[in-house]
């Protein structure tokens, strides 16, 4: 019955979600001219920083990977600097604490951190550069949510880049409109 009522507010959520577009603008703007970007989460977020990452290589022709955050330590934190930003998803459940542990080994090595987190977490924003809130959800909807700020912020980065963001290249012609 949760999940249910769950979903049912999901439209309302993700018009919240929407509402940041500006926001989301503005960060797109700063990291355009990035040539490499990470992307990371945790179980059901895993698969989210994987979406992220193949929308930015598609449309905006950065290189782009997603990586489960507990896996970071296993070879790509080596590549992490101050010009490859990490987009982290990060909501308030169970593996948090994980999370930021990892999120703290990027900082460490002054990689630049954008973090989607849930509504209300003031205490990441001091541990990050940017910041995407997100409406408090179950820990199964929230990559319902997540998907949406990665896919305007791919967006935003493409057009910045001068993409033509509706023929994406080099994509099989059964994927694209002719």
């Amino acid at each position: 019955m949760q999940l249910v009522r769950a979903l049912e507010a999901l439209p309302r959520q993700i018009e919240s979600v929407l509402a940041q577009n500006e926001q989301i603008k503005r960060i797109a703007l700063k990291y355009a001219q990035a040539e490499n970007f990470f992307f990371i989460g945790r179980q059901h977020n895993f698969p989210v920083a994987l979406e992220g990452a193949l929308k930015l290589k598609e449309i905006s022709y950065i290189h782009a990977a997603g990586y489960p955050a507990g896996e970071m330590k296993h070879g790509p934190i080596a590549l992490i600097d101050e010009k490859t930003p990490s987009v982290v998803v990060i909501p308030s459940d169970a593996l948090y604490e994980k999370v930021v542990s990892n999120l703290q080994e990027i900082k460490a090595r002054n990689g630049p951190l954008i973090a989607l987190a849930t509504e209300g977490n003031e205490r990441l924003a001091s541990q990050v550069d940017e910041i995407i809130y997100l409406p408090a959800t179950l820990e199964q909807v929230f990559p319902l949510l997540a998907v949406v700020p990665l896919q305007l912020l791919a967006y935003h980065i493409a057009v910045a880049r001068g993409c033509d963001i509706d023929k994406p290249r080099n994509l099989a012609k059964s994927v694209t409109v002719e």
